[in-house]
């Protein structure tokens, strides 16, 4: 993971431009947001198919790329998770049967995970359960609007969080798709 990139930060002495009764609304939505969804969609995952999001996340970046195989540095970049938490993970996942570990044919020193046929069962079972999360928490109580302003919101904070593109914003830009 590479660390976010940030505007020059004032002198630490310097005043901090503090927050107006709505920006301090918004924040306080947003912060609520980002501690609610992550924990909601978990706990859906877990209920209904066993994996974590993590897991789950991690399969389906697998099962987007070419041979449903990517380089290890790869799918922690993708999944936006340390090397050694997705080891972990990946540990879980090759017990499971669902990914194997597989040396990569470019480079000796490198490993790449491969999605089994066990893992695409795996993830095709979870997958409807979680895109009706996806759906009746976060897209149904906004408006198709809302939806376009999402999404310039979001790359709008990605831009300065991830300005290298690392992790995927749009389906058309995921491997394989043309």
């Amino acid at each position: 993971m590479t660390e976010p990139s940030a505007s020059p930060a004032p002198p630490a002495d310097a005043e901090p431009r503090w927050l107006d009764r709505r920006e301090q609304g918004a924040w306080m939505r947003l912060s609520a947001v980002l501690e609610l969804l992550p924990a909601a969609l978990d706990a859906q995952l877990r209920r209904d198919s066993r994996l974590t999001y993590v897991e789950y996340y991690s399969l389906a970046m697998l099962s987007e790329h070419p041979g449903r195989r990517m380089q290890t540095k790869d799918l922690a970049a993708s999944a936006n998770a340390t090397l050694p938490r997705l080891s972990r993970v990946l540990n879980g996942l090759v017990a499971a049967g669902y990914v194997e570990r597989r040396p990569n044919e470019a480079d000796a020193r490198a490993t790449d995970i491969l999605l089994t046929g066990a893992g695409m069962a795996a993830l095709e079972a979870a997958a409807p359960a979680h895109v009706r999360m996806v759906r009746s928490t976060v897209l149904d109580p906004i408006s198709s609007d809302d939806v376009d302003t999402l999404i310039r919101i979001a790359d709008a904070w990605l831009d300065g969080l991830d300005p290298d593109r690392r992790l995927s914003r749009d389906p058309d830009e995921l491997p394989g798709r043309d």
